[in-house]
């Protein structure tokens, strides 16, 4: 059995903007890069169902990504004092 052969991004993305752009046909990019046909029509799928992320405002996304680490933060907080007043509580008891 042969191996698969392992394409980096910066491969899939080239070949996936080629196929957008329309100037080769599939079958040209696929002799061009040395790269299934099938494969390049499924970059370019995955390309184009993506593109729509890297248009989303980032300023909302970091300020809910923010939010959820700054509750975790203080859940984890009240976790630890509640851990501190215990162990408070249990060396008052053995000094």
């Amino acid at each position: 059995m042969g191996q698969r052969k392992r394409h980096n991004a910066v491969l899939k993305a080239k070949v996936a903007l080629e196929a957008v752009r329309g100037e080769k046909t599939v079958n040209e990019l696929a002799g061009l890069y040395q790269v299934h046909p099938n494969q390049i029509t499924i970059w370019k799928k995955r390309l184009m169902e993506g593109a729509e992320e890297l248009f989303v405002d980032g300023r909302c996304k970091g300020r809910e990504d923010g939010e959820a680490v700054q509750a975790q933060l203080y859940e984890k907080i009240g976790k630890l004092e509640i851990e501190l007043d215990f162990l408070k509580k249990k060396s008052g008891l053995l000094g």
